[in-house]
């Protein structure tokens, strides 16, 4: 695909590439810590990198009313501490490649939440791209689908509930950012969660006892899959188109399974690759296709509120 002048979507495909790589981080330190510790230490280390603009992010904050003050809220609260937290659980019962690979069910979730909260209508063609996609999700989520087993129905719901967060802090993220430069909606975030990663961390018993061994790899999981990816991804945002931004975060997918399969000794079954094939055609048909009027059989609200983009991390 040619790329235009400016185009950023390369920016875009890294970010997402890199995303795909934080199996290889958290996954060993779901082994040896507890999830809720992992997700607080992950947090500290990227709001200690955010500390220049914490004084400015929170005037912004206090100046931009109390709509976008319970947005931030629930965007650091739930979208970012909860929802890493829920994301690093699931590596501790299933395989490294699925609760990734499941995330990509974020589009729907944000669909889903645009229409409750942006006004936005469904229209039956909506059920040709979300129907292929849980039954792929499905697929994809259990070794053997005609044979669930408990801890497989554990990995698969942390993780979907991970993306239903996700996707929520797209939509009020969206919201937010329309008062608050991206920097500060950012730093707000991850300045809100870490309070809230501490809550999470003593309400479930989790000792934040640390091993000083853990600390590079705790780093490299904060500031690669965590900070950078973030801010790189919203820099190539910025000058993608959406369709294209979608087509580039097929990386994260892409590597996901790479890592899996070669680093972490995964071995996923014929229909879990149909399964997450599946999953990533339904979802990239229905990005694609927003381009044209209602094509994904959501009706747009009336033009002074705008839906939101293809949804990320």
């Amino acid at each position: 695909m040619a790329q235009r002048s400016g185009d950023r979507m390369w920016a875009v495909a890294a970010a997402a590439g890199l995303w795909g790589t934080s199996a290889l981080m958290r996954e060993p330190l779901s082994a040896v810590m507890p999830a809720p510790a992992i997700v607080f230490y992950e947090h500290l280390i990227i709001a200690l990198c955010l500390t220049p603009w914490v004084v400015p992010a929170f005037r912004e904050l206090a100046r931009s009313g109390a709509r976008t003050i319970i947005a931030m809220a629930v965007v650091g609260g739930g979208s970012s501490a909860l929802a890493t937290t829920l994301f690093t659980l699931a590596f501790t019962t299933g395989d490294p490649i699925t609760p990734q690979v499941l995330q990509k069910l974020q589009p729907l979730f944000a669909i889903l939440l645009a229409v409750a909260l942006l006004g936005e209508r469904l229209r039956p063609r909506f059920a040709l791209y979300a129907v292929p996609a849980l039954a792929g999700a499905w697929l994809l989520a259990f070794a053997d689908p005609l044979s669930v087993t408990l801890s497989s129905a554990k990995a698969a719901a942390l993780a979907i509930g991970a993306a239903a967060l996700w996707a929520g802090g797209t939509v009020l993220g969206r919201l937010a950012g329309t008062t608050m430069a991206f920097m500060h909606v950012t730093t707000v975030r991850f300045c809100i969660a870490l309070p809230v990663a501490l809550v999470i961390s003593l309400a479930t018993g989790s000792s934040l006892a640390l091993d000083p061994a853990r600390i590079p790899m705790l780093a490299a999981l904060a500031l690669g899959p965590g900070l950078l990816a973030l801010s790189l991804y919203y820099w190539g945002l910025s000058r993608t188109a959406a369709s294209r931004a979608t087509l580039a975060e097929l990386t994260f997918p892409l590597v996901s399974a790479l890592v899996g399969v070669a680093f972490l000794g995964a071995e996923p079954t014929w229909s879990q690759w149909l399964g997450g094939a599946v999953v990533l055609v339904s979802v990239t048909a229905m990005a694609l296709a927003r381009g044209a009027e209602a094509p994904t059989g959501v009706q747009a609200p009336p033009p002074e509120r705008e839906a939101p983009a293809s949804p990320a991390r």
